[in-house]
């Protein structure tokens, strides 16, 4: 099978192929930030970077992908002279309800077409398309182009992650995952796992009382200077409490389970317990963290994050940590992946058994 991975990063896509056993004889990425390709190709060294995908063409004559303006850089592909599968997921800030909802107004989205123009090329066998929810017109004109429904996904169900996302592709006989009921508890490292390591650790303030926290958000008292700086994180007993805006005005939190604090400040913030499921992961340092046995707030680790993904331990090692954090947040669910996937091994047993 011959592969071309567009908007690859640190290649997840292949990381399912390689799980369910799938025979790759060529896996071509396209792919700009230097770090994911770098991390890429420690993992898999006989992948071939294509480089962006606005200068890449398909050549049906010759059987090869050309790169603009550099007639000698041609990647010949042999076995039969196609791409059997184009995978993807286009940037999605344009269609993120976190962002500003331009949708196909930011350019980023628009990259989406590059997609599209390369499956019209290659003609592969099959294609996957990931992105985010989405507003009903920006997912309607994206499956207007494709050919095809999404179907949507929930990443929670085959892992410690809430993820949301649409799926579009021609892989058959797809239907929605049984919850395999993974928990948060379920990715956190031991203390023997971590012995050695450096951790993002804060203290919390043993109080008595949490005055400051049931101080209604929206309340005037907010922006007073004294109120603001005890807005933190104390423990009560047997839990530890950060301020959210609900009507109780805090969450608690126990030994196991998370508080996610991005945006400490803001004034609308809810939904900050991670008790069986971790939130998504952005593509910025994560703001989410478990308390530890010493009622203590430490930050989800990099092998922790890569755990919520599904993507092996210390894949990503080798460059900084804030680096590590954006490339996972990036990623692709590597077992919701293998979940579309293992349907062309399906087929092909369909296939052969007519």
């Amino acid at each position: 099978m011959n592969v071309l991975s567009l908007f690859d990063g640190m290649s997840c896509g292949q990381i399912a192929l390689n799980n369910l056993g799938i025979k790759v004889d060529n896996y071509f990425a396209s792919e700009i930030d230097k770090y994911a390709i770098q991390i890429a190709k420690k993992n898999y060294p006989n992948m071939v970077h294509v480089g962006d995908v606005t200068k890449l063409s398909y050549s049906d004559y010759r059987g090869c992908l050309v790169r603009e303006k550099e007639s000698k850089y041609i990647v010949d592909i042999p076995n039969s002279k196609r791409i059997d599968l184009i995978m993807g997921g286009s940037p999605c800030q344009g269609f993120s309800r976190a962002g500003k909802g331009l949708d196909f107004e930011d350019p980023r989205s628009k990259l989406f077409f590059e997609f599209v123009r390369l499956i019209k090329e290659c003609k592969p066998k099959y294609f996957l398309l990931e992105n985010v929810k989405m507003n009903s017109d920006s997912r309607d004109i994206i499956s207007k182009y494709l050919g095809v429904q999404p179907i949507y996904i929930d990443s929670a169900v085959l892992s410690a992650q809430t993820r949301k996302r649409y799926y579009w592709t021609n892989i058959p006989y797809l239907l929605n995952p049984v919850d395999q009921r993974i928990k948060l508890k379920d990715i956190i490292q031991t203390e023997g796992e971590l012995k050695g390591s450096t951790v993002d650790e804060r203290m919390v303030t043993n109080k008595g009382k949490a005055y400051c926290l049931t101080a209604r958000y929206a309340g005037a008292t907010w922006w007073n200077s004294i109120e603001r700086n005890q807005r933190t994180m104390i423990r009560i007993g047997d839990k530890v409490c950060f301020p959210e805006a609900t009507k109780k005005g805090y969450v608690a939190a126990g030994i196991g389970e998370g508080i996610d604090i991005q945006y400490p400040n803001s004034a609308t913030r809810r939904g900050r317990l991670l008790k069986d499921k971790a939130h998504c992961l952005q593509s910025a340092d994560t703001s989410q963290g478990i308390i530890n046995e010493k009622y203590n707030w430490r930050k989800l680790t990099p092998i922790e994050c890569e755990r919520l993904q599904t993507v092996p331990d210390n894949y990503t090692e080798g460059v900084s940590n804030a680096q590590r954090y954006k490339m996972i947040g990036n990623g692709w669910t590597v077992k919701v992946i293998e979940y579309i996937l293992k349907n062309i091994n399906k087929e092909k047993q369909i296939n052969s058994f007519y």
